[in-house]
C-alpha cells in the first residue's frame, strides 16, 4: 500500500493510503474531539465535532470519514474550526439536561469535557426539549434518553459486534430516539445485557445501577485483572472505593476481549459483597457448625489427617481442586496432597470434559485448544458444529461474527436453534445425535473429491490407510438419512470447508462425559488432520470450556497421573525432579479420579477429603452418589466462599477469598497465562486459598517458604517446561501463551507447528473409537481440558448470589 504525505498543524507526516485525517492526527498524538466515532465501527460522521479545516476546501470537513490526500494541509484547531465546534456543542446542550453536578458521569463525560475545552457554558438556542421517562425496568442499568446525544455507537455495538439487535434509531427529526422497537422497555427486548452500550456511551445516558451514588471517577481506584467466569479469560478493570467493588469495565488493550464483555463479566461480580459469604472458620461440634479461630480449625485438620493417614495409609486421602482456583492455588493443592503421600487429586468438573480431552489426546498428544481465539477473525472458513458460542462464550461468538464480515465462510450444523446460524453460508439443521455422521460424511466427500492434503498427511500423520478405508460410499448415504439434510447441501458445505485457505472447527462436544461426544471429537480431529487445518495459523480445533481456569488446573498437575505440564508420574526422572524440589518422596501409583469416585466405577477406600472450591453435591446426575460418598467419609474439609451443598456436609469449613480479593494467575482457553490482581480485602478472616494451603502445610510440618503468589509461580515455572519462560514481570500487561520455554520466548500463538506432542497426528476411524471405553479411574491418557458448560455447580454459587441470576 502506497504512502501519502500531508501536513497536519504544521507538521509533515507520512501515512498509509486510505488513512483518515482523524487516524493520521491520532498517530501524531493530536486529539480531535469526537462523540460518534468508534474504531470498531464504520465511521458515520454524525456528530460533526471532528470537523477540520483543509487548505483550499470550501467548507469544513469531517475528519473521521475523510481519507488523507497527497499534499493535504490540515488545521485541527483553527479559529474557524473552534467556532464551528462551539456551535455544535451549543446545539447539543440545548436539548441536554445540564445536571452535571449530580450526573454519575461527571468527570468521564465527553460532552462535558468538550464544553469545558471550548468554553461552552450554556446554549444560545432556546426551544422545546425532550422529557422522556427513565427506563429502570431491568436489574442492571438505567437508561436516561434525555441525555442521549444520538451518537449511534450503542446501536453499532449492539447490531454489528454483539448481533443482539436490541436497539436502533426510532422516530425522526427532533423526536429521534435510541431504543427497542415500539418503545418497549429494554427488559422486554432482545438485549443480552453485555454492557457494551454502557461502556461506549460518551455521556451519562446509560448508567449501571450498582455505581449510582458510589463515587466520582477520580475517587475510584482501578485494578487491572481477569474475569472469573468462563475460559475465555477477558481482561477487566475493577473499580473500587472504600474496599468495595462498584463497577467493572473491560480492558480495551487485552487481545482476548478487546474491550468486549458479556453479562457475567460486566455485572456478575456483586456476589463478592453477599451477606452469605463465609467469614470465619467453622468446625462441626455435636452435629452443629460453630465459628472457631484459624488455629483451632487448622489444628483439627492436621490431627484428623494424620490420624487417618496413620490408620489407613496415605491412599485414604483425596483432594478435589476447583478449576476456578488460580494456577498458584491449584499447584499448591496438588503439591500438598502428594506431599502427604497420595496421588488422589483431581478436579471434579474435569470429568465432564473427558470425551473431548481423550479424543484430542489420542490424535495430537495434547488436549489444549490448538489455536488462539484471536486467530478466528482471519480464518477462511469456520465449521460450527453443535455449538452456540453466543450463549456459552459470547466473545468467541463476536469473533465469529467479525470473521464473517471479513469474508469467512460460516458452516453451521446444529441440532437445536442457536445464534449465528443466520450468518451461515451453509446452514445444516441436524437431527439430534447425527453430528458424528455429518463429520464423517464431510471427510468422505473430501476424500472422494480429492480435496484432502496428501503432503500434510504423509509427512505429519499416521493411521491414514485404516481411516480412509473406513469411509466408504455408504458413509454419505448414512449421513443423509441420519441428519435429514440433502446430499447437495452436504457436499457444498464439505467443499467449502476443504477448499478454504484455512479453516477452524468449533464445537462444545464433551458436555457431561457422553461417549457420543468422544466419537464426535474423534471425527473432528480426523477432519482437521485430513485437511491440514492444524499446526498452522488461523485454523485448528476449538473446544472451549466453561470454567475460567480449567486449562490452568490441568497444567498445574491437578490430575491423578501427571504432575505439572503433564509430566507423567510413572517416569522416575520426573518424580525425582519434583522430589528434590519439594523435599518429599512421591508415590508412583496414579491416583483415583473424581469421575471414578463419584460414578462408583471403583470401590474406594477414601476416608478423608479436602475439597477446594468444588461443589460435587450440586452436580446434576451425580448428586446422590456424591452426597452418599461425602457423608460416609471419616473427615471432610471444604474451602469455599459460600455455604454450598458440599460445605453443609463438612467437618471443617475454611473461608476463602474471591477473585477480586487475591492475586494469582489464570490460564485461559487459548493457553494465555494472565495475572489476576487483588483489588479489595476478603471479608472477615477469609483468606486466599494459596495462603490457607501454605499455612496448613506449615502445620503439617512441611517447609514451605513463600512471600506470596509470585514465589509460588516461580517455583512452578522452574518445574514446568511449558511455563519456564513465564514470570509475573513478563505477564504484567496482557499475558503470554504457553509453551514459552525460556525468558526471551514470545509465547506460542498456536500449537503443533512441525510436530505433534505424540510425534505424528493419529487418524482413528470413528467406528474404532465407538468401541473404546472412556477412562474413568487413573486417567493416564488424559492430560488437558476442553468442552463446554458441563457442571453448573462451580459457577452457581457465584451466579446465585449475583444480580445476573435474573438472567436465568
Amino acid at each position: 500500500m502506497s504512502a501519502v504525505k500531508l501536513t497536519l498543524n504544521g507538521k509533515e507526516l507520512e501515512v498509509a493510503a486510505g488513512t483518515t485525517i482523524l487516524q493520521a492526527a491520532r498517530e501524531l498524538g493530536i486529539d480531535i474531539p469526537t462523540l460518534c466515532h468508534d474504531p470498531e465501527l464504520p465511521p458515520n460522521g454524525a456528530c460533526r465535532l471532528c470537523v477540520v479545516e483543509v487548505e483550499k476546501a470550501r467548507s469544513l470537513i469531517a475528519s473521521c470519514v475523510t481519507p488523507v490526500a497527497p499534499g493535504m494541509v490540515v488545521q485541527t484547531e483553527s479559529e474557524r474550526v473552534i467556532s464551528a465546534r462551539r456551535s455544535i456543542l451549543s446545539l447539543l446542550i440545548a436539548n441536554h439536561p445540564l445536571v452535571c453536578i449530580i450526573c454519575e458521569r461527571t468527570g468521564s463525560c465527553k460532552l462535558q469535557d468538550y464544553c469545558y475545552r471550548y468554553g461552552v457554558t450554556d446554549s444560545e438556542y432556546i426551544g422545546e426539549t425532550k422529557d422522556l421517562p427513565l427506563d429502570e425496568s431491568n436489574a442492571f442499568f438505567v437508561r436516561d434518553m434525555n441525555k442521549c446525544v444520538l451518537c449511534g455507537i450503542c446501536v453499532g455495538k449492539c447490531q454489528e459486534i454483539v448481533g443482539a439487535g436490541a436497539i436502533d434509531f426510532t422516530k425522526r427529526g427532533f423526536m429521534t430516539n435510541v431504543g427497542p422497537a415500539y418503545e418497549d422497555k429494554i427488559e422486554d427486548s432482545t438485549c443480552v445485557f453485555c454492557g457494551l452500550c454502557i461502556d461506549s456511551c460518551p455521556v451519562g445516558a446509560l448508567i449501571p445501577k450498582a455505581t449510582i451514588g458510589k463515587g466520582r471517577p477520580w475517587q475510584v481506584e482501578k485494578t487491572r485483572t481477569i474475569c472469573p467466569y468462563c475460559g475465555v479469560g477477558c481482561g477487566i478493570f475493577l473499580h473500587t472505593r472504600d474496599g468495595e467493588v462498584i463497577d467493572v469495565l473491560p480492558d480495551f488493550d487485552n487481545p482476548v476481549n478487546r474491550g468486549h464483555l458479556c453479562a457475567r463479566g460486566k455485572f456478575g461480580w456483586d456476589y463478592l459483597k453477599s451477606s452469605e459469604r463465609l467469614t470465619s472458620p467453622l468446625v462441626r461440634s455435636e452435629g452443629v457448625l460453630i465459628a472457631v479461630s484459624w488455629e483451632e480449625a487448622l489444628g483439627l485438620v492436621v490431627d484428623r489427617l494424620e490420624e487417618i493417614s496413620s490408620r489407613f495409609g496415605p491412599g485414604a486421602l483425596m483432594g478435589l481442586c476447583s478449576p476456578k482456583a488460580s494456577n498458584e492455588e491449584s499447584y499448591l493443592f496438588q503439591k500438598l496432597i502428594r506431599s502427604l503421600g497420595s496421588n488422589n487429586v483431581d478436579s471434579h468438573s474435569r470429568h465432564c470434559h473427558a470425551p473431548a480431552v481423550d479424543g484430542m489426546m489420542k490424535a495430537f498428544g495434547g488436549a489444549a485448544m490448538t489455536n488462539s481465539m484471536e486467530e478466528l477473525v482471519s480464518a477462511g472458513a469456520i465449521f460450527l458444529i453443535e455449538a452456540d458460542p453466543l450463549k456459552t462464550h459470547p466473545i468467541i461468538g463476536y469473533r465469529i461474527r467479525e470473521a464473517v464480515k471479513k469474508g469467512a465462510c460460516l458452516i453451521a450444523a446444529q441440532s437445536e436453534e442457536a445464534g449465528l446460524s443466520d450468518l451461515a453460508v451453509h446452514y445444516l439443521p441436524l437431527r439430534p445425535g447425527s453430528a458424528v455422521a455429518l463429520a464423517d460424511a464431510f471427510a468422505a466427500v473430501i476424500l472422494e473429491e480429492k480435496l484432502h492434503k496428501p503432503e500434510f498427511i504423509n509427512k505429519r500423520t499416521e493411521g491414514f490407510a485404516a481411516y480412509s478405508s473406513s469411509l466408504g460410499p455408504e458413509i454419505v448415504n448414512r449421513a443423509i438419512e441420519q441428519t435429514g439434510i440433502s446430499e447437495e447441501q452436504l457436499r457444498l458445505a464439505a467443499r467449502a470447508f476443504a477448499t478454504a485457505e484455512s479453516a477452524a472447527i468449533i464445537s462444545t462436544a464433551g458436555d457431561n462425559a457422553q461417549e457420543g461426544d468422544y466419537r464426535l471429537v474423534t471425527a473432528l480431529t480426523n477432519l482437521a488432520l485430513l485437511t491440514g487445518n492444524v499446526g498452522r495459523e488461523n485454523c485448528g480445533l476449538y473446544l472451549p470450556y466453561s470454567e475460567n481456569n480449567l486449562q490452568g488446573s490441568a497444567d498445574m498437575g491437578a490430575l491423578p497421573a501427571v504432575l505439572t505440564g503433564y509430566q507423567p508420574l510413572k517416569e522416575k526422572k520426573v518424580r525425582d525432579n519434583f522430589s528434590r524440589a519439594w523435599k518429599v518422596e512421591l508415590c508412583e501409583q496414579p491416583g483415583l479420579s473424581a469421575a471414578a469416585l463419584f460414578s462408583g466405577a471403583e470401590k474406594t477406600a477414601i476416608k478423608a477429603m479436602l475439597v477446594m472450591g468444588e461443589n460435587p453435591v450440586a452436580c446434576g446426575d451425580q448428586h446422590q452418589a456424591a452426597t452418599e460418598i461425602l457423608r460416609n467419609l471419616d473427615f471432610l474439609v471444604v474451602q469455599d466462599l459460600f455455604m454450598t451443598e458440599t460445605a453443609m456436609l463438612a467437618d471443617v469449613i475454611l473461608p476463602s477469598a474471591g477473585f477480586a480479593e487475591k492475586t494469582g494467575t489464570y490460564t485461559n482457553v487459548g493457553r494465555r497465562v494472565q495475572l489476576n490482581r487483588a483489588a479489595i480485602d476478603p471479608p472477615g478472616s477469609a483468606q486466599p486459598d494459596w495462603a490457607i494451603l501454605a499455612e496448613l502445610a506449615g502445620w503439617l510440618g512441611f517447609e514451605w517458604d513463600y512471600d506470596g503468589p509470585g514465589d509460588i509461580f516461580a517455583e512452578m515455572a522452574a518445574l514446568t517446561p511449558q511455563y519456564s519462560g513465564i514470570s509475573y514481570e513478563r505477564i504484567a500487561g496482557v499475558g503470554l501463551q504457553w509453551p514459552c520455554p525460556h525468558p526471551e520466548h514470545p509465547g506460542s500463538k498456536y500449537l503443533y507447528e512441525g510436530r505433534f506432542l505424540r510425534g505424528l497426528g493419529l487418524f482413528t476411524p470413528v467406528g474404532a473409537a465407538d468401541q473404546e471405553k472412556l477412562p474413568l479411574s487413573h486417567d493416564e491418557s488424559c492430560s488437558g481440558v476442553c468442552g463446554e458448560v458441563p457442571c453448573s455447580c462451580l459457577s452457581d454459587s457465584m451466579r446465585n448470589h449475583s444480580v445476573i441470576s435474573k438472567l436465568q
